[in-house]
């Protein structure tokens, strides 16, 4: 009997919740869409080998053009 009453009222709260969430306005956000840092494909950029010496300088271990890393270690 205990059990009964506390199921009508849970529902009974959990009615008069939903009733009241029915008068809330919300207003949608408009979330600005960036798009920085990308590029369009159309148009190629020239590889830059001050970047590339610079990585290849930094790798822990290198065969030709090519910089060799660990497999799931990490």
């Amino acid at each position: 009997m205990n059990q009964e009453l506390i199921r009508k009222e849970a529902k009974q709260l959990l009615d008069n919740f939903a009733k009241s969430l029915d008068n809330v306005k919300v207003k949608p956000k408009k979330i600005p869409q960036e798009t920085k840092g990308f590029r369009e494909e159309s148009i190629p950029e020239k590889p830059n080998k001050e970047f590339k010496n610079k990585m290849f300088a930094n790798a822990p271990k290198t065969n030709g053009d090519f910089i060799i890393s660990e497999k799931k270690k990490w």
